[in-house]
């Protein structure tokens, strides 16, 4: 039986955890030289986070115990082997049963389409996760990340075609045989597709980086203020998509614009791109959002507080996370809180 035939289904992130996970940078190449910044980025957000829940950050063996000096004393560090740190899309995504139980799914990793070589311990993260964790995993034949899917928990999930279609990750998959997968993964009762973010080529345009629910039924938008940028029209695209879909419950969405973190110039005189401040975490009873050291953080730190009224946002000063190509929420994964009757 698949674990919607169970019963199970993906909660809203902003249902009660009982803990993030993150993973501590390992793959080099992928920070031309900046690891050990990259590393002080990953402890501050697990600093910010563990105010209000535990967390549990993966490191490599050979890493683990630097990775303990690091950090916060009350994040707890699991060793285990892995190839990358962006557990958002390397580890399990986690469903709830309707007694409150848990179950962990392991979708099939490729390293965003093999953008990477050497991605076999980032493939079996997720089964070690569950391991540690004492829940069932379920493992799945589609290959995508968790970045790549948002669900409202009321049975609507928010996808995107330009990475769950794309033929380095599911060569000959239909969007119906995709569709089909992710209902019986996640217990969805509506996929919604968007077109996605072509321009975004590190993950091939997951949505975590332009959407994200505030609630059922309301979602964050990224907007693009210049007409010129190739990411206005996409984004135009996307919108007009939710514009005219209503969720599972039949209700039309609220859309609140959130402001794109534009191009700037970082001290070393290199160009860099801190292009989404949708990318945050919600944690119980906070938004742990990335802070830039620009104008447009107050702007977005007034829309979160806004938008969420009964979560404190949290600023994360980031220096180097988003050269690696991505943002607080691709680094982190909830661990929903199983149901007291369970």
């Amino acid at each position: 039986m698949t674990p919607a035939e169970r019963g199970y289904s993906m909660p809203f992130e902003g249902a009660p955890h009982a803990g993030c996970w993150l993973a501590w940078p390992q793959r080099a190449e992928l920070w031309a030289g900046r690891i050990e910044e990259a590393r002080e980025d990953y402890a501050r957000v697990a600093a910010a986070i563990v105010d209000f829940e535990p967390v549990t950050m993966v490191a490599a063996p050979a890493e683990a115990a630097d990775a303990r000096r690091r950090l916060d004393p009350r994040v707890r560090v699991l060793a285990l082997p892995i190839d990358d740190s962006w557990l958002r899309d390397s580890g399990p995504t986690w469903v709830l049963g309707p007694r409150g139980e848990r179950a962990a799914i392991s979708f099939r990793f490729n390293a965003w389409g093999g953008k990477f070589q050497g991605y076999e311990r980032d493939a079996a993260v997720a089964g070690e996760i569950a391991a540690a964790t004492g829940d069932p995993l379920f493992r799945s034949s589609l290959s995508c990340e968790g970045g790549g899917f948002y669900s409202d928990g009321e049975g609507t999930l928010v996808t995107a075609d330009t990475c769950v279609l794309n033929d380095n990750r599911n060569p000959g998959v239909s969007r119906a045989e995709a569709e089909a997968e992710l209902r019986a993964m996640l217990g969805m009762e509506k996929v919604i597709w968007l077109p996605g973010d072509p321009t975004e080529t590190g993950t091939d345009g997951h949505v975590d980086g332009y959407v994200a629910f505030i609630r059922p039924g309301a979602l964050l938008f990224e907007t693009v203020a210049d007409p010129a940028d190739p990411r206005y029209r996409v984004m135009a695209e996307n919108r007009r998509m939710l514009e005219l879909e209503t969720d599972a419950r039949g209700r039309r969405f609220e859309l609140v614009p959130i402001a794109e973190a534009p191009r700037r110039i970082v001290p070393d005189g290199e160009e860099g791109y801190c292009r989404s401040y949708v990318n945050f975490y919600l944690a119980n009873g906070a938004v742990i959002v990335p802070s830039y050291g620009i104008a447009e953080d107050d702007e977005v730190n007034a829309t979160l507080a806004r938008a969420y009224p009964d979560r404190r946002v949290v600023p994360v000063a980031l220096e180097t996370l988003f050269r690696g190509g991505g943002g607080i929420h691709c680094i982190t994964q909830q661990e929903p809180a199983r149901s007291a009757a369970v």
